[in-house]
């Protein structure tokens, strides 16, 4: 029964673990999850959850996996060890189905007592492998004791069982994420404690809303969630959290757009005859209606007497960048500077070729652009710092440098952050703030967002598409090739390649890694600790096979571009042609010159990292070669895709891989292989990836904040909620008149969250 009163419920939430569990077990669960207060531990819901009489099929269980599950008890020994003193017992339990594990321990003896023939309980630990059979040393385990086995006395078909113990014979077993240190009986224990003393608490969605949608309250939806008496429970609880944590965001969102409405902006717009105007006579081809569309949104935004928050979404090659040249040209017209950061130094001397071919030597002159990145020379750098501070320079670009202190300008009114994903929350608004009043800001993202991810991670910004790309383009044939199944097709990889190269063509070759140890720093492949994890189930797999490597490549792991370099230039096929490397190591001159010579047709292979994954355009370049392809995820490859069959000639793109058919990783790169649609493709890859970060670390910082929600899943729910946040705060715009959503905001976005909602 709960000891605190409901007068104690707005600070229940807040409440320190260690003042209701004891400091002990707080410290466990602070060093395990990061979880301090109750709050947190409550949202931490089970994965899943066991049916005491319903057991664990033991034969999917892996070696090396750490597993909770539910088994019987079949047989006990306890037998001497040979070698030195003492004994080992060991229980076989077992799955019903003929499949059987044992638990091993040393020199407990007295474990034979609880671990007796028939009984059932959950055991967790790692499984590993003894003389081919698998077993778990020294599990965790906790034993049912109320469904006619060991204590209870009895056998599941004593008539003596009572009604008490038939009822949580049939209560389901919540199984939660566990660590080492705290196993999932633990935290079901810990959280129990925590339920029995907790108070109501006011709910934050309206008694209204909850009616229509048939949602349990708050409270109820808690105690639902971790002490589900049947498994429908468990729909309930989720469903009325589910929409709670839709409702907090969305709010958080809508309130956050409203604010910046708040903000005074300094009004940009063009005049006759001015830049803009100058730019657009000057371009050999006609807008698009996508481009003409959010051109207009755009300078509507420039024109108003608030900061401009708008994100640009557009397939590749849809244009994009001239969209945002066109923003920073109605900027300049009014003596304001544009400042336009790319992740990475290929992408910001790419932006700048971009901008002098399409101003023109008149324009460019004008406007002076320069560019600031971290290894340029001392005194380049300083021209262009001192053009940007001056306000000599109306065009900014660069990396992260430009959020130095010493970068200063004279008037920044806009921001333009290209592909915003590959930014941190602090490395942006360090940008914005360095305007005297608040500068426009303009995100660009070449990775196509659902509307449901647009509203739940940029719910704050007003959303633009571009989807149609320029007539004319031939497009890009891409094709799979497993040589797990055709080890023999990677012959055929090469002299493909070589047949565009006769032709006068250029081709890139993509790698996940450098070198042997190094992934690229700034590339989001997998890290190498998983490498190595996937390249041990390689060689199990091939183990299985009678040991066979499918390739050399294989047997090596994952592909380098220092190895691959070496590869090439070795291959008769490709004898005569000039072969480069490109990476995140080299410097900045290197790279621009690598880049700039392969724009010019004197290099005809670049074997590089995803440091080309955007803003590279060569026309001439028709082969993309992408080796490891399922180290990669969908929007990567996409994106690369995305750098070939620019110009004039049709692209081919070959996605290479070793992962075995059907496997998550082999279904990312099919899911590419059949599709050209960026939009269909970031739905598909959101549905392989399970969103569960989408304002998660990579965003925020910390752990995910979405613990209930999915937003593909989810979408009526999130429509729901954003509907529901934009008509309370049309009424109620402080939430004076709805405390308990106000508090739920502040609870589940204080801290890092709350830092990037309002700095995204």
């Amino acid at each position: 029964m709960p000891t605190r009163s409901a007068t104690g419920a707005a600070s229940a939430l807040d409440e320190r673990l260690s003042a209701v569990l004891g400091g002990r077990t707080a410290t466990a669960f602070e060093r395990a999850f990061g979880y301090r207060t109750v709050g947190e531990l409550l949202d931490h819901a089970p994965r899943r959850y066991a049916e005491r009489g319903a057991l664990t099929a033991l034969d999917e269980l892996a070696i090396g996996e750490s597993v909770t599950i539910v088994a019987e008890v079949v047989a006990v020994q306890e037998r001497s060890m040979r070698a030195r003193r003492g004994s080992i017992l060991e229980a076989k339990i077992g799955d019903g189905a003929g499949r059987f594990l044992t638990l091993t321990f040393f020199n407990q003896g007295w474990r034979a007592r609880d671990l007796v023939p028939g009984v059932r309980g959950i055991f967790a630990g790692k499984v590993g492998d003894y003389r081919g059979a698998r077993q778990l040393a020294h599990p965790d385990y906790e034993l049912f004791d109320d469904d006619g086995h060991a204590d209870a006395g009895t056998t599941s078909g004593d008539a003596a069982l009572t009604a008490e113990a038939m009822r949580r014979a049939q209560q389901p077993v919540p199984i939660y994420p566990a660590t080492s240190s705290l196993a999932s009986w633990q935290i079901a224990r810990a959280i129990g404690v925590v339920l029995d003393t907790l108070p109501e608490l006011e709910d934050p969605i309206d008694p209204t809303v909850r009616a229509r949608l048939d949602l349990v309250p708050y409270r109820r939806a808690l105690e639902l969630l971790h002490r589900p008496e049947r498994i429908a429970d468990v729909a309930r609880a989720r469903a009325a959290l589910r929409y709670r944590e839709a409702l907090v965001l969305q709010t958080a969102l809508v309130r956050r757009r409203l604010e910046l409405r708040e903000t005074a902006a300094t009004p940009r717009v063009t005049r006759p005859g001015g830049l803009l105007e100058r730019f657009d006579a000057r371009l050999p081809f006609t807008l698009t209606p996508d481009q003409e569309a959010v051109g207009d949104a755009i300078g509507a935004d420039l024109a108003a007497e608030w900061p401009m928050h708008r994100l640009v979404q557009g397939e590749v090659g849809s244009g994009k960048t001239l969209v945002a040249i066109r923003a920073m040209l109605t900027v300049a017209e009014s003596g304001g500077q544009s400042a336009l950061i790319a992740p990475t130094e290929v992408l910001a001397a790419q932006h700048l070729r971009s901008l002098a071919r399409f101003l023109g030597p008149d324009l460019q002159a004008e406007l002076r652009p320069v560019i600031v990145t971290g290894s340029q020379g001392s005194k380049e750098r300083q021209r262009a710092l001192l053009a940007a501070a001056s306000g000599g320079s109306r065009i900014v670009v660069g990396t992260h440098a430009l959020l130095g202190d010493r970068v200063d300008f004279a008037d920044l009114g806009l921001v333009v952050v290209d592909e915003q994903h590959r930014f941190g929350v602090e490395q942006r608004e360090a940008l914005r703030t360095k305007g005297r009043v608040p500068p426009h800001v303009l995100v660009l993202t070449a990775t196509p967002i659902p509307r449901t991810v647009a509203m739940t991670v940029f719910g704050d910004l007003d959303v633009s598409t571009i989807e149609a790309v320029p007539a004319g383009r031939p497009g890009v044939e891409t094709f799979t090739v497993p040589l797990r199944e055709h080890p023999g097709w990677e012959a055929r990889i090469w002299s493909r390649t070589r047949e565009e190269l006769d032709a006068g063509r250029q081709a890139f070759v993509v790698c996940p890694a450098i070198d042997d140890a190094t992934a690229e720093d700034d590339e989001s492949v997998l890290p190498l600790a998983d490498v190595d994890a996937q390249r041990s189930a390689r060689s199990r797999a091939e183990a299985a096979d009678g040991g066979r490597p499918d390739s050399a490549s294989a047997a090596a792991g994952p592909a380098t571009v220092v190895g691959t370099l070496e590869r090439i230039r070795a291959m008769p096929a490709f004898a005569g042609r000039r072969v480069e490397a490109l990476h995140g190591r080299l410097s900045a001159d290197d790279k621009d010159r690598v880049m700039s010579a392969f724009a010019r047709g004197e290099i005809d292979v670049i074997v590089a990292t995803t440091v080309i994954e955007v803003g590279v355009d060569v026309p001439n370049a028709s082969v993309m070669v992408v080796l490891d392809a399922d180290r990669f995820g969908v929007s990567q490859l996409h994106q690369l895709r995305g750098r070939i069959g620019r110009g004039e000639h049709a692209g081919v793109c070959l996605l290479v891989t070793q992962a075995e058919a059907e496997s998550p990783s082999r279904e990312r790169v099919d899911a590419v292989a059949a599709s050209n649609d960026g939009f269909e493709l970031a739905r598909i890859d959101l549905e392989l990836r399970r969103e569960g970060d989408v304002l998660g670390e990579r965003q925020s910082g910390g752990r995910s904040s979405l613990v209930f929600l999915r937003v593909v899943r989810d979408a009526e729910v999130i429509v729901d909620a954003r509907q529901e946040a934009e008509r309370l705060l049309g009424a109620d715009p402080t939430l004076d008149a709805h405390p308990a959503l106000a508090e739920a905001i502040a609870r589940r976005l204080a801290a890092d969250d709350e830092a990037f909602l309002g700095k995204s």
